[in-house]
C-alpha cells in the first residue's frame, strides 16, 4: 500500500528580470531563456568542461548561473535549482498542478498566471490568491513598481498567511526576500501549504525531490554546497519553527501521538487477520484499500474485488476507494465522515485520524 517520508527544506532556482507592469495586469512575461546549441568550435570547451566535471566529483552539479548570481556581497547566499531537477517529471508536474490550481481560483479575477517565479515574485498576484482563498481584503497598495514597496506588500501578505497558518504549528519554509528574490522552491513550499491549509481539490504528486546549489561568499571566494529539498511533503512540525515551542505545542504533540498508536493498534488487531499490518496512518489509509477491507472485517463481510481498486495507480482511483469506504461505513449505520476522501488520500494526517476514530468509536470491543 506504500508509504510517505515527511521532509521539508527551501531553495530557490535561477530567475529572469520581470517587465515593467505588474503580474495581475498582464496575462504572461515577456520573458524565457533558452539553450544554445555549441557548434564545432565549442567541441573542445565542452570535452575540457566534462574532464573537469569528472575530476571534480564532490563539487555539485553544473547549473544556469545569472550573472547577479556571482556579484555577491561578503557573506552573502543564492540558491539556484539544479537543471537536472528542473527536468524531472514529478517537479514538472508539482509545478504545472500548482499553476493551474492558482489559475482555478484566480480565474474570475481575470488573471492568468504564465510562470509562478516571474508571476508571483512582486506580492500581486499572491495577496489576488489569498483574498479570494480567505475571502479578505487586505490593506496594501494595489500596484506597486518599486522594490521596496513590492517588499512591504509582500510582507503584508505572508504575515497573513502566518496567521491562518500558525495554529498547524507548521514550520513556514519562506521569507519575503526569498519569494521577492523568485526563490522558486520557496513558493513551491507557501502554495503548498495553502493548498493544504484550504483544503485544494487537487493531487499533489509524491516524494519530489529538487537538488540545488547554494553559493556564498567569503572572503572574496564563491564557496557552494548542495542539498536535496522535499517541497510537497506535508509541513514539519513547531519544533522547525525558528521560536521554542510552548507546553501546549508539545502537549498537542504528546496527545496527537498516543492517538496514532492507540488507532495502529485498533487497526492491526483486525488487519492482522488477512495478514496484513500498519505502521504509519496517513500513508497506509491514504490509497483506500486498507479502509475498505478493514470496513468488512469490523462488519465481518466480504467485499468484493470489483467493487474498488485493489491496487489503485491513479488519484482518481484512491479517492473512488476512500468515497467507497465512506458508502460502508454509512451502510453499517455511521455518520458520515467529515473529513473529505480527497483529504485523505492527500496525506492529511487530522482526515485520516477522524475517520478512523469513527470506526474506533464504534467498534472498540468488536474481536
Amino acid at each position: 500500500v506504500g508509504g510517505s517520508g515527511w521532509w521539508w527544506g527551501w531553495g530557490t532556482c535561477a530567475s529572469f528580470p520581470a517587465s515593467s507592469l505588474p503580474a495581475a495586469l498582464e496575462p504572461a512575461r515577456a520573458l524565457r531563456g533558452g539553450w544554445a546549441v555549441a557548434g564545432s568550435g565549442q567541441v573542445s570547451d565542452l570535452q575540457e568542461e566534462g574532464k573537469n566535471a569528472i575530476n571534480s566529483p564532490m563539487s555539485p552539479a553544473l547549473v544556469d548561473v545569472r550573472p547577479e548570481d556571482t556579484q555577491l556581497e561578503e557573506n552573502e547566499e543564492r540558491t539556484m535549482i539544479d537543471p537536472t531537477s528542473k527536468d524531472d517529471p514529478k517537479f514538472k508536474e508539482l509545478v504545472k498542478v500548482l499553476l493551474d490550481w492558482v489559475n482555478d481560483v484566480l480565474v474570475e479575477e481575470r488573471i492568468i498566471v504564465k510562470q509562478l517565479e516571474e508571476d508571483l515574485y512582486d506580492g500581486q498576484v499572491l495577496q489576488k490568491l489569498l483574498e479570494k482563498l480567505a475571502g479578505c481584503k487586505l490593506d496594501v497598495a494595489e500596484v506597486t513598481q518599486s522594490e521596496i514597496g513590492q517588499k512591504q506588500k509582500l510582507q503584508t501578505v505572508l504575515e497573513a498567511v502566518q496567521d491562518l497558518l500558525r495554529p498547524h504549528g507548521w514550520a513556514l519554509r519562506w521569507s519575503v526576500d526569498a519569494i521577492h528574490g523568485k526563490n522558486l522552491v520557496a513558493i513551491l513550499h507557501l502554495l503548498v501549504s495553502l493548498a493544504m491549509h484550504f483544503r485544494a481539490p487537487i493531487r499533489l504528486p509524491e516524494h519530489v525531490s529538487v537538488q540545488v546549489v547554494v553559493v556564498r561568499k567569503r572572503e572574496g571566494l564563491l564557496h557552494s554546497r548542495g542539498l536535496w529539498e522535499r517541497p510537497t511533503t506535508p509541513p514539519g512540525p513547531a519544533s522547525d519553527l525558528p521560536r521554542p515551542a510552548g507546553p501546549h505545542v508539545a502537549t498537542h504533540a504528546a496527545r496527537v501521538s498516543f492517538s496514532c498508536q492507540s488507532l495502529i493498534t485498533f487497526v492491526n488487531k483486525h488487519l492482522n487477520k488477512l495478514n496484513l499490518e500498519v505502521t504509519e496512518l496517513e500513508s497506509q489509509f491514504a490509497d483506500g484499500v486498507y479502509l475498505v477491507l478493514l470496513v468488512g472485517l469490523l462488519e465481518d463481510y466480504f467485499v468484493p474485488l470489483h467493487n474498488f481498486y485493489l491496487t489503485p495507480e491513479s488519484f482518481d482511483q484512491k479517492v473512488h476507494n476512500v468515497s467507497f469506504a465512506f458508502d460502508l461505513m454509512l451502510d453499517g449505520g455511521l455518520k458520515k465522515p467529515k473529513a473529505r476522501p480527497e483529504d485523505v488520500v492527500n496525506l492529511d494526517l487530522k482526515s485520516t485520524l477522524r475517520v478512523l476514530y469513527n470506526l474506533f468509536t464504534k467498534y472498540k470491543n468488536v474481536e
